[in-house]
């Protein structure tokens, strides 16, 4: 909600097969995560979260197995040409895949805590709350900065990650989290810091926080540790706009 603010032919044959086997089951392993049964008891979207998120994490070994049988197949039949090192390396750092260390900042934003007679404040539970617009503007204002690799919570960020939130539940590649919600990034901290406090949307937050006690920390550090992101880096679909 937004804020009023803010081998051989035969051989050939079977492993080209097994291969086309193994993807539709990987294609249907992952379309199941999303899929409706009469069954659930989740009444509101919070919980039903919650029950995706178990759901997915019960799935994800098996995905990435299914994962490793269909490339190990692909790269028999296609052997790939020699890799160059140096473009292997710089594009892994781009997908978020290897591991990262450098200076740069964190930001954390948390709810406000509900006054004692919520009715009689005038205010409403939503401007309480951090919203998606308000991670969002910190993310994108943390880019405009120059940011070289970006964490949310403990999961690294790529181009195809997707910051959603229902109520004030943060998912984040199939997993939920629950405020403070910690932005790292690395790269220049006073660069960084400056387009995050001079990025419009972030202005408005911080009208919210003088306002209401909506949380704010920003604070530069000299190293942060980032894993490499090991999900999948596949793209279904996108939309303009």
């Amino acid at each position: 909600m937004a804020r009023s603010l803010k081998g051989s032919h035969w051989n050939g044959s079977v492993a080209v097969g097994l291969v086309a086997a193994l993807a539709g089951l990987l294609f249907a392993t992952s379309a199941t995560l999303f899929e409706d049964e009469a069954d659930r008891s989740a009444t509101n979207l919070v919980d039903l979260a919650r029950v995706e998120t178990a759901r997915l994490e019960e799935n994800e070994e098996e995905v990435a197995r299914l994962r490793q049988e269909r490339a190990d197949l692909v790269a028999r039949e296609q052997p790939p040409a020699a890799p160059d090192p140096e473009a292997g390396a710089l594009t892994a750092l781009a997908a978020g895949q290897t591991p990262v260390t450098g200076p740069g900042v964190v930001v954390e934003l948390w709810d406000a805590p509900a006054p004692p007679d919520l009715a009689a404040s005038g205010l409403h539970p939503d401007d309480l709350v951090v919203h998606q617009q308000d991670l969002e503007a910190v993310i994108n204002a943390l880019w405009t900065g120059g940011a070289e690799a970006m964490m949310i919570q403990d999961q690294r960020i790529t181009s195809t990650s997707s910051v959603r939130c229902v109520g004030n539940v943060l998912l984040l590649h199939g997993r939920h989290y629950s405020p403070p919600y910690r932005v790292s990034a690395i790269g220049d901290p006073q660069e960084l810091a400056a387009a995050v406090e001079a990025a419009p949307g972030v202005q408005v937050y911080l009208q919210y926080v003088d306002a209401v006690g909506l949380g704010w920390s920003l604070e530069e550090t000299p190293a942060i540790d980032m894993p490499a992101y090991t999900g999948s880096l596949r793209l279904d679909h996108a939309r303009a706009g």
